[in-house]
């Protein structure tokens, strides 16, 4: 006996210190391949998971549960929790059922249907036992398993709540997921509602890794199922939606549902706290995706249907991350581009930019617009000469006052005949061929009201992949310094998805929503205009989408010294002091788009710091 105690005992020391020797293998890993930087965020990441995080994050303090069980909403409904078994482990339906059961908001039922082999029957004796005992659990056997689709909607008609769970056989909720998505709904009228999650491997102390989302997108959801768990909604919802699911989307019927729930329902919130436990094991997709490879086909098909039935058309293609797509949208018509390019002297730069617009650019119905803004170099005025001899499709405009960004693009655009001003930096280099019809595709939708694309530093790191507001002074760009190509674990990289604002650098409008806003706002004449733009964009009831498909070369510099020396700083200073204040509101809740749970101090969309506020 004491033999066998001494070899487990040493066979779970064993087992730790090669968890770790592999963790630091998987970094040494990253660093040769990706950088440096890249394997700090991993180990940071790992840091925060397994202390700031994870199995803390399913504790809940005895005060605290006292607390959610003696509170009182206006409205109490029944929640159902629908859960298809299927050949599940007894270990893991013991689980739970106990996580369903430790909820303190009390108002619930279990449903259970059952369409295991009719060998397995100790899960059957045990549910029942189960239901006998407790009148909020039910359960059916089912005669024969017919799938996923068709053994939910058995479950979803024992259902006689007022609000519909998803709950997977497997998997756990924390004990405060149904308070918090109650509270949600008292709160904000929500129709569906979802949470964060985290992905352990034998007990919640495993967590290794978070989904942590964004409030909702749809351009993202289009791109990847980010809702997945845990998501709540009204059972009328549910009817206006079509009802339950299609099995012809078997393995992606989810998706199917909730791209059909976001269609109708009239306001969609999301609870920022991992309130779902997702078990990673072997046959899981929480594990590999590949494991179940027909979700991927099931998932396009999902897409078609619901692009059809939002009435817009498009190709739906597989992107470069798992379980995630790109949609090519039909162009309508063959409209004017309007690229406005400030401009004073860099003939060089100018240069090169319109070179690589002329030569690489398959789009051919624009203009270019060069906004003059006193030069002073001789070369510079023979450059104008040529370029606009050249190309009837570009042309000078001069403003002679002192530089204000905003002001010389809201100059260039009264000057421009096109239906979409796309403004571009003169120091840009088109990467992508149809970089302008990836932005066209979304400006076009009349839902839409900016866009923006991936743009690289000269050594091929992302400058820009979007702009997150509350990262370092007021703003910051995502992902700015991830290699290019390394696109593995990282799906925003291959997504187009809303997000609060994009660069102006390089940003198409639409005409109309251009005049709308009235422009850039000429307070900010260096810094912040195109995220203030942005925003004033998004208030207006429009969304901003950033698609890495239209892709540019940013000659920026990455110093950006200019910003953190003398006046420039103290200009730099004011201008995000202004923008704090005029966006209090998004600076201070965060962006909807970022989740609340990620670091403010970094562009990797790494985990906050246990000492962030």
């Amino acid at each position: 006996m004491k033999i066998a105690q001494w070899t487990k005992a040493g066979l779970q020391r064993w087992l730790a210190r090669h968890d770790l020797f592999y963790l630091y293998l998987r970094i040494f890993r990253c660093a040769l391949i990706q950088g440096p930087g890249e394997a700090r965020r991993r180990y940071r990441e790992y840091v925060n998971v397994h202390h700031s995080h994870g199995y803390r994050g399913h504790l809940l303090s005895s005060q605290e549960a006292v607390a959610q069980r003696s509170a009182r909403f206006r409205a109490e409904p029944i929640i159902s929790i629908v859960v298809p078994l299927y050949n599940t482990p007894m270990k893991y339906l013991r689980a739970m059922v106990r996580s369903v059961q430790a909820q303190t908001y009390e108002k619930w039922e279990l449903c259970l249907t059952d369409g295991s082999d009719a060998s397995w029957r100790k899960a059957e004796r045990f549910c029942r036992r189960l239901a006998r005992r407790e009148k909020r659990i039910h359960y059916q056997r089912l005669k024969e398993n017919l799938g996923i689709s068709v053994n939910s909607n058995a479950a979803l008609e024992m259902a006689t709540g007022e609000y519909i769970g998803l709950l997977d056989h497997d998997d756990l909720l924390h004990p405060s997921a149904l308070f918090e998505v109650l509270r949600a709904i008292e709160a904000e009228g929500a129709e569906m509602v979802y949470t964060d999650e985290a992905i352990f491997r034998k007990t919640p102390k495993d967590v290794n890794r978070f989904q942590f989302k964004p409030d909702f997108s749809p351009d993202t959801l289009r791109g990847i199922n980010y809702i997945c768990h845990f998501t709540v909604f009204h059972r009328d919802l549910l009817a206006r939606a079509g009802g339950g699911f299609r099995p012809e989307y078997d393995g992606s019927q989810d998706y199917d549902l909730f791209l059909r729930l976001t269609e109708k329902a009239n306001r969609v919130t999301h609870v920022p706290r991992e309130l779902y436990y997702w078990r990673d094991h072997a046959g899981s997709v929480a594990m590999d995706v590949a494991e179940k490879p027909y979700t991927l086909e099931a998932g396009k098909g999902a897409l078609r249907d619901h692009l059809q039935r939002m009435g817009l058309r498009g190709e739906v293609m597989d992107a470069d991350f798992p379980s995630a797509y790109r949609i090519r949208y039909q162009l309508q018509g063959n409209p004017k581009i309007s690229i406005i390019i400030p401009n004073m002297d860099h003939g060089e730069d100018l240069k090169k930019c319109l070179s690589s617009i002329q030569q690489k650019s398959t789009w051919q119905n624009w203009e270019a617009i060069i906004v003059e803004n006193n030069s002073r170099k001789a070369e510079t005025f023979q450059l104008y000469e040529e370029i606009t001899g050249a190309d009837p499709r570009v042309r000078v405009v001069k403003w002679g006052r002192e530089f204000n960004f905003s002001a010389l693009c809201n100059f260039g655009a009264s000057s421009a005949t096109g239906e979409y001003i796309l403004l571009l930096n003169n120091d840009m280099e088109v990467i992508s061929p149809q970089w302008m019809e990836e932005m066209l595709m979304y400006a076009q939708r009349p839902d839409v009201g900016a866009v923006g694309g991936l743009l690289y530093y000269p050594d091929d790191t992302v400058q820009h992949a979007g702009v997150i507001v509350g990262l370092g002074a007021a703003a910051g760009h995502a992902y700015r310094w991830y290699p290019r190509g390394q696109k593995q674990g990282v799906h925003r990289l291959c997504i187009a998805q809303n997000l609060s604002a994009v660069t102006g650098a390089c940003m198409m409008i639409p005409r109309r929503v251009y005049d709308e806003v009235q422009g850039m706002e000429e307070a900010f004449p260096v810094a912040f205009n195109d995220v203030d733009l942005c925003l004033r964009i998004r208030a207006a009831g429009y969304l901003v989408v950033f698609t890495p498909f239209a892709e540019l070369y940013h000659y920026e510099s990455k110093s950006r010294g200019s910003d953190e020396n003398g006046r420039n700083k103290e200009r730099f200073e004011a201008e995000a002091a202004k923008f704090r204040a005029k966006w209090s509101g998004i600076y201070d809740q965060g962006d909807p788009y970022y989740n609340v749970n990620l670091t403010r101090r970094r562009e990797d969309f790494s985990i906050r710091d246990e000492d962030e506020a």
